[in-house]
């Protein structure tokens, strides 16, 4: 017997991308020390008294089926959240509750798309963008961002491809660039979005983090809101990212098509999670701040290490949790410069290549170990590349 298509051509053939994650991951079971620059994950914790809160909420008995939407206070909190910071109009009825932003990537597309139709997205991209529409019976095409332009992706890229297609799938903050999709950038989007008729998905889990300019909601442009699903997360913002509860934001009516969905898959998420996830968003931007704060610090860091040599160039770092370096200097692709590196020093870093053809040459550092460690390793990286 055999799994359907739909699962065994997630990956559509070719390598997941994580291959340097993986090997990192086998050294350091076999005792060997690496220095792991990979993924997005806090070198913080969940903060105490979200945890305390979650706690109190599973021994106070919200331990059984919570509401499948969403818990109707967290709901609410969502949608005073996004509506004070886009200034967009937002009812709790706008907003699904769901496992983790990854989730939400999933039903987004599943609402927007139907089986064969062209989904696009840009590339550079997050590692599970293709096989998420795969997941959910698309096609994945995807747009090529260009380095020369700092990775901000042309509107007349995108119409070029758009012709027939359903969707489109963007990210700003961009993982894996640090880019912010700027005012221009975007209204090119959205127009190219209302002129094809296409569903923008909008993946904005890093919008808490911005160390340049200023993130701007493609769902708050003009004859934007009613083609727009906006997916956020607590994981980036507020460091709970093992907690996985995320969610959509769009029209009322796909919103209500969404929560039949989830009824059929996941059926909502753990009420004692949701009930920290309130807690955690009542804290307010100040904490939002202090959870973005090491980021914003190590970004500070790496102009310093990085201005005193030429051997490796920096992607300008607006936002998110990573730095996007340009490595072709070395004549190395991304692939072989992180293996090289691993092997030589036992730093690990994700290939450009792991996020598209765009990214080739360059490597993500993600900004995630403590400061000191963080600039010796970045140190490290020049000098190799110098080498």
């Amino acid at each position: 017997m055999q799994a359907s298509q739909r699962i065994s051509g997630i990956l559509g053939g070719g390598s997941d991308g994580w291959d340097v994650f993986n090997k990192a991951r086998e050294m350091i079971a076999a005792g060997t020390p690496v220095t792991e620059l990979t993924i997005g994950e806090h070198d913080i914790r969940t903060a105490a008294p979200i945890l305390q809160d979650m706690h109190r909420a599973a021994m106070g008995g919200h331990t059984g089926y919570a509401s499948v939407p969403g818990v109707a206070a967290l709901r609410q909190e969502v949608a005073r959240r996004v509506q004070d910071r886009t200034g967009v109009p937002t009812a709790p009825e706008n907003v699904l509750i769901t496992p983790g932003g990854q989730a939400a990537l999933f039903s987004a597309h599943v609402a927007t798309c139907n089986a064969g139709d062209t989904a696009l997205y840009l590339d550079p991209f997050y590692a599970t963008y293709p096989g998420t529409i795969r997941g959910a019976s698309a096609k994945p095409v995807c747009i090529q961002a260009r380095a020369e332009d700092a990775f901000q992706p042309r509107a007349s890229d995108i119409a070029a491809q758009a012709k027939g297609a359903k969707s489109l799938l963007i990210n700003s903050p961009n993982n894996p660039t640090g880019v912010v999709y700027s005012r221009a950038t975007l209204e090119g989007i959205a127009q190219v979005c209302r002129e094809h008729d296409l569903w923008l998905i909008s993946d904005e889990v890093y919008d808490t983090q911005v160390w340049e300019g200023a993130h701007i909601s493609p769902r708050a442009l003009e004859g934007m809101a009613e083609r727009t699903l906006v997916v956020g997360s607590m994981s980036k913002s507020h460091a709970m990212t093992g907690s996985r509860v995320g969610w959509i934001v769009g029209p009322r009516d796909v919103i209500s098509d969404l929560i039949n969905l989830a009824t059929h898959t996941t059926y909502g998420v753990p009420g004692f999670i949701q009930d920290a996830a309130l807690f955690a968003l009542q804290q307010g931007e100040s904490f939002e701040e202090e959870i973005a704060a090491p980021f914003k610090r190590r970004r500070d860091i790496a102009h310093r290490v990085l201005a005193g040599q030429n051997a490796v160039t920096l992607v300008p770092a607006q936002g998110a949790m990573y730095l996007m370096l340009d490595i072709r200097n070395t004549g190395m692709s991304g692939e072989d410069f992180a293996f090289a590196l691993l092997e030589a020093h036992q730093i690990a870093v994700m290939p450009g290549e792991s996020f598209g053809r765009a990214a080739a040459g360059h490597v993500r550092v993600a900004m995630t170990i403590e400061d000191s460690a963080f600039e010796a390793a970045l140190k490290v990286l020049c000098e190799f590349a110098q080498n």
